[in-house]
């Protein structure tokens, strides 16, 4: 383990970082909103603390291990969230605690999209961008950032890479060198995020809330620039254009990428991930109109369609814009939108959750074990595709499934103790660590009035959901830490 390349690294990409606070800056002084000064402060402390870092190792070149990409990968995530959360101190409106502040922060750069401001039609214009930026910016992860620019700079991306991205990925690499493929993804990225503002604005935003929900509607993040969210513009033609980018941001990107290079949309349907995932989100959306069309939550046919869909999309695909009070529906059909969110989108995406391709290799698996039972002596391969799926493939899936179960019930108990209601309790837990945002209860509408031991608590399972379990809890393992 080289400390000082790790050292070195970690500067580097705070200095990075710390230029993602000048689009802000220049919203706060054109539109004078008074946060201009909180902006400029907290970029002079973010741009020195990472030259502070960098300098003292500049001249070291280490080859960098997979040992230590993890270690990178979890201390720039932490770091990244406690220098992001400056803004919301600093600034006179929101002007947030500290607890208040990272949460944002860290809901921000996880794509969460929990909040605990509840007035952000008063904020001021550079702050609500920058709410936005930061989702933006977790959105594809600022690690594949940063795999595209370190090369540059002398520095090897697969570490980083594969330390971001340790689940189950069909196509690591999409272009023969992992800077070309962290740059595809990027174009891929930056192409959808352009194209869905144009949608928004063409359908009646303006300029700022287009661009501004473009960010969260591509990032899978749900931060919005008022208290309705997507309900505050109260049209179905801008909720159709969220459906869609929404739908499409969370199916994995290498499939864009081959669909735009091949010139040709086939590829997606012959994906055995992209299939379930349609079937799935179909499922939910089916059941959901029915269950408030039934019930009578929704007299008319249309509004049924309409605000089921959207929600049955957006809390399906871990976005969590809203535009109804979801968490007051029918018990059934709430809970059934959140365990939705316990899927999430495809791997290799900006979804939360498990992930779908690891749900549908636990299914596949679990059926092979039963067909054992009936041919103890068959050799039962278990496929994806025309693919066999290696055992060692398998067993990281159940690995992976396992630990979720129990850091969730860990969690989950936690939050419990601090004297939430069972239900406001699980929804959090499942909100945050899916990267989903809106929860049920005393969470639906925001997290302002939870404890601030809470807070912490999903922090933590915010990050660990981001980084996809393996990444953070390795590093609490005494194995990770022997020579």
């Amino acid at each position: 383990m080289s400390l000082a390349a790790i050292q070195r690294i970690l500067g580097i990409l705070l200095t990075l970082f710390s230029v993602t606070l000048l689009p802000p800056l220049a919203f706060a002084l054109w539109n004078d909103d008074g946060a201009a000064n909180a902006f400029a402060t907290a970029f002079g402390i973010t741009l020195a603390s990472g030259m502070v870092i960098w300098l003292p190792v500049a001249h070291v070149r280490r080859e960098m291990r997979t040992r230590d990409g993890f270690i990178v990968v979890v201390m720039f995530w932490t770091v990244l969230t406690a220098t992001g959360s400056l803004p919301f101190m600093l600034a006179d409106n929101p002007h947030l605690s500290i607890t208040d502040a990272v949460f944002e922060s860290v809901s921000g750069l996880t794509t969460t999209g929990a909040t605990v401001i509840t007035a952000l039609d008063q904020l001021p214009i550079s702050i609500l961008y920058y709410r936005q930026q930061l989702q933006w910016l977790g959105g594809m992860g600022i690690i594949v950032l940063a795999v595209a620019v370190l090369p540059m700079l002398g520095i090897g991306g697969m570490q980083l890479y594969r330390a971001e991205t340790p689940g189950p990925m069909k196509d690591a690499k999409l272009t023969p060198r992992i800077t070309e493929t962290a740059k595809a993804l990027w174009f891929i990225y930056l192409g959808l995020t352009v194209a869905c503002a144009l949608a928004y604005w063409l359908a009646g935003m303006d300029a700022f809330d287009a661009l501004a929900h473009a960010y969260s509607t591509v990032a899978i993040g749900g931060f919005s620039t008022h208290d309705a969210s997507i309900g505050y513009f109260n049209s179905p033609l801008i909720n159709i254009v969220a459906v869609v980018f929404m739908f499409l941001a969370a199916v994995n990107f290498s499939l864009h990428f081959v669909a735009f290079r091949r010139r040709s949309p086939k590829g997606y349907w012959h994906d055995s991930e992209f299939r379930f995932y349609v079937l799935l989100l179909s499922l939910v959306i089916v059941v959901t109109v029915l269950g408030l069309y039934l019930t009578g939550t929704y007299d008319d046919w249309e509004d049924a369609l309409v605000e089921g869909l959207f929600q049955a999309v957006s809390i399906g695909t871990t976005a969590g814009f809203t535009t109804a009070e979801f968490y007051n529906w029918p018990g059934f059909i709430a809970i059934l939108l959140l365990f939705a969110s316990f899927v999430g989108g495809c791997a290799g995406s900006t979804g939360g959750g498990i992930k779908v391709i690891r749900l549908l290799l636990l299914i596949k698996q679990g059926l092979r074990e039963i067909t054992r039972l009936i041919h103890p002596n068959a050799q039962i391969p278990v496929r994806l595709g025309d693919k066999t799926v290696s055992t060692r493939v398998i067993e990281a899936v159940w690995g992976f499934f396992a630990l979720y179960v129990a850091s969730f019930t860990v969690m989950y108990l936690a939050l419990a103790a601090t004297g939430l209601d069972l239900m406001t309790a699980f929804s959090a837990v499942a909100a945050s660590i899916n990267n989903l945002g809106p929860g049920l209860g005393g969470v639906g509408a925001h997290y302002a009035d939870m404890h601030d031991m809470g807070k912490w608590i999903l922090c933590f399972a915010m990050l660990l959901g981001r980084l996809e379990i393996f990444t953070l809890l390795v590093l609490l393992t005494p194995t990770f830490w022997q020579r």
